[in-house]
């Protein structure tokens, strides 16, 4: 690279515009017809769903100052949606400020894993400090890349790591643990520079030390991977996030059923009487649903949906999606020992 100090310098200028955010939580309210307020299933099931009291929650993780109306950039998975009752404080340390600021949090989109917070300019400030953003079409792959964030909370703050762009247009998926269902990462840029847990939300930065990407923070089951979301993917609905608090995608209003669903393993289909671990099972149906109005019960597994056989909770999550709202299934469930038939008519996503 020539210049020794390059990555220094880069780290250098971008580091003030790099926040540590904590998004604090209400305890959770426990829904009555939960199959989680039964003592005797949650003695059973505890190491398949772990039971917390209801004890405020914290988010930790990074963000970046990307304007002079004080709005950053970070992951929706950091800071939840709008309306859910949080409250947000964001660490900045900069020339002219170190300190803790509220922040307002103005747009998410949990497909994109995406989110814009806005906060006022601290006293001290002459302007806040900035990064620059790149254009991420035109990364290379094996070009040099920065990360900085704040792996493991405060205790590590603006660490910097460095590696090279890996590839581009990686699909990641991940099974999230507080929806119960596998989300899908699409068109995420892979790195060999080091991101873990509060890296979340952080910079991808080029050696121009313009931000190429949001880094995330996915569990890939390997060693030396990271992922970014690329920069233009947040630039092309930045806009939307600000004046809507969201982003429209196709499909939205697409085919629901209404389930939230775990997969089995051994252990659970032993208890539920099934020989063998296929299926969905159904941990909680939403009321007035079309599951709900099919007569779909929590405890049901779902083993067939209409013409596909369900060997995983993907797979019932995919036959739906082949469908349109109002369309009919015949779905085959375990429930008690045998298998009944349900007719379903599908709802709208949003209904």
């Amino acid at each position: 690279m020539g210049d020794p100090y390059l990555i220094a310098d880069i780290a250098e200028k971008a580091t003030p515009a790099i926040v540590y955010i904590e998004a604090e939580y209400p305890a959770p309210e426990r829904n009555q017809g939960s199959p989680f307020n039964d003592p005797f299933f949650r003695d059973f099931f505890y190491p398949f769903f772990p039971w917390t009291d209801t004890e405020p929650q914290m988010l930790r993780g990074t963000g970046f100052i990307i304007d002079q109306e004080g709005h950053i950039l970070t992951n929706q998975h950091v800071v939840g949606d709008p309306g859910d009752g949080q409250s947000i404080t964001v660490k900045i340390d900069a020339p002219g400020f170190t300190g803790e600021v509220e922040a307002e949090l103005v747009g998410a989109d949990y497909q994109l894993d995406l989110a814009i917070l806005r906060i006022d300019k601290p006293e001290g400030l002459g302007e806040l400090p900035t990064v620059a953003l790149g254009d991420s079409d035109q990364s290379r792959v094996g070009e040099w890349v920065i990360a900085i964030g704040n792996p493991y909370g405060e205790q590590f703050e603006h660490t910097v790591t460095v590696g090279v762009l890996s590839a581009k247009g990686r699909e990641v998926r991940i099974y999230d643990s507080d929806r119960r269902q596998t989300k899908v990462y699409s068109n995420l840029m892979q790195t060999d520079a080091a991101i873990n847990p509060g890296n979340s939300g952080g910079p991808l930065i080029n050696i121009k030390g313009e931000v190429i990407g949001i880094n995330t923070a996915v569990n890939a089951r390997a060693q030396g991977i990271g992922f970014a979301i690329p920069i233009n993917t947040a630039l092309n609905v930045k806009d939307e996030l600000i004046e809507t608090g969201g982003v429209a995608h196709v499909g939205d209003g697409g085919p629901y059923l209404g389930v939230e669903l775990q997969n089995l393993d051994d252990n659970l289909a032993r208890y539920l009487g099934l020989s063998e671990a296929k299926g969905a099972l159904v941990t909680g149906v939403v009321r007035g649903s079309a599951a709900e109005r099919a007569g779909i019960r929590v405890y049901d597994v779902v083993q067939q949906f209409g013409d596909v056989e369900i060997e995983s909770a993907d797979d019932l999550v995919s036959a739906i999606g082949e469908l349109e709202p109002g369309d009919d299934a015949l779905v085959v469930i375990w429930r008690q020992g045998r298998r009944i038939v349900l007719p379903v008519v599908l709802g709208s996503r949003g209904e």
